[in-house]
């Protein structure tokens, strides 16, 4: 991943409505998740009504429709796998409630909140296999394949950050790994699935894979920077958890590595002290010492990557969302 310079992001007109073109296809998607979510069970069906709540801004169903769109065919099996990746990736922030100790998450309690620890487990492997079920329906083998495949690398990289809590000495290669797994596989996945499905050449379909991968990553480093610097009645959810468990993320190990030997090591006495307001303590660091600022390159950079990936594709209304989606996952404060 070198640095690169590349063309600069497009112009976005404030109001610019995302969703417009795809619009009744996510429709479609909402439809089908609350046909195969439906409960006879009215206790279950409370707490998987809650995480319906969860709706966040349908990156992954938005990224698998606006590609098929854009290469030029939209097909009913998008649909069912708009709602198939919508439901994996509802299951990993279910875990995620629990695994982070998140009290809030897109300004809803989360389930650990509000129903504890084994429901949140419980509830999650319940999305899990609804969507693999789903899958299924499609009597495509290579769809189900390619969507276990990439669940694998998202658990694998969930598995790993795990493992990796409280190492100091996490190298900025082994934090790209994690994330490539934990967000980036499951967005190139979903690239992969609206051009395959759509019938685009193999190397249009190779492109998109590549944007929608290095979207993921660029995604995730930003992500990484809000919970450092963000603010929770912005974001809606709960914000410090990476530090507050010594989750080294792209800002910290820049600075762990590349600050003076002074920062450095009040860096590592913050993250290693019982204090719960790290993210406070370590802000001066990060300003002074240059985290923010090399964190949010690499994500710009990212982004860059991934727009110049999209020259495969035929001008349309979609490929320039897909084109502004690169600088909204970058610049954003949710």
């Amino acid at each position: 991943m070198n640095s690169v310079t590349l063309a600069p992001p497009p112009l976005i007109a404030p109001g610019l409505d995302l969703y417009a073109p795809i619009a009744a296809d996510l429709e479609e998607v909402e439809r089908i998740l609350a046909r195969v979510l439906k409960n006879k069970h009215p206790r279950v069906a409370e707490v998987v009504a809650h995480v319906q709540h969860y709706r966040g801004k349908r990156l992954r169903p938005m990224l698998l429709l606006l590609t098929a769109r854009a290469c030029g065919r939209m097909t009913p099996a998008h649909h069912v796998l708009g709602a198939v990746v919508e439901m994996i990736h509802t299951a990993t922030l279910v875990h995620d409630g629990v695994l982070d100790g998140a009290r809030i998450r897109r300004r809803l309690a989360t389930v650990n909140a509000v129903w504890g620890v084994q429901t949140s487990v419980l509830l999650g492997d319940y999305l899990f296999t609804h969507a693999f079920h789903l899958a299924s329906t499609l009597d495509d083998a290579h769809a189900c394949r390619m969507i276990g495949e990439a669940t694998d690398r998202v658990c694998e990289g969930e598995l790993c950050q795990v493992l990796q809590r409280g190492n100091l000495d996490l190298s900025e290669a082994e934090y790209f790994d994690i994330i490539d797994g934990k967000t980036a596989e499951l967005t190139a996945c979903c690239c992969h699935l609206g051009a395959l499905y759509s019938g685009a050449p193999p190397e249009v379909v190779q492109a998109l894979v590549r944007y929608g991968r290095r979207v993921g990553l660029a995604f995730q480093i930003a992500d990484d920077l809000l919970d450092l610097v963000g603010e929770e009645k912005m974001t809606g959810k709960s914000l410090g958890t990476d530090v507050e468990q010594q989750k080294l993320t792209l800002p910290l190990i820049y600075l762990l590595n590349q600050g003076d030997k002074a920062s450095s090591a009040r860096v590592r006495q913050i993250l290693s002290s019982p204090d719960n307001h790290k993210r406070e303590s370590l802000r001066p660091y990060l300003i002074e010492g240059g985290g923010l600022a090399y964190a949010q390159r690499r994500a710009e950079e990212l982004a860059a990557e991934a727009r110049a990936e999209l020259v495969c594709l035929p001008p349309s209304p979609c490929r320039s969302i897909l084109e502004a989606l690169t600088e909204r996952v970058v610049h954003r404060n949710t």
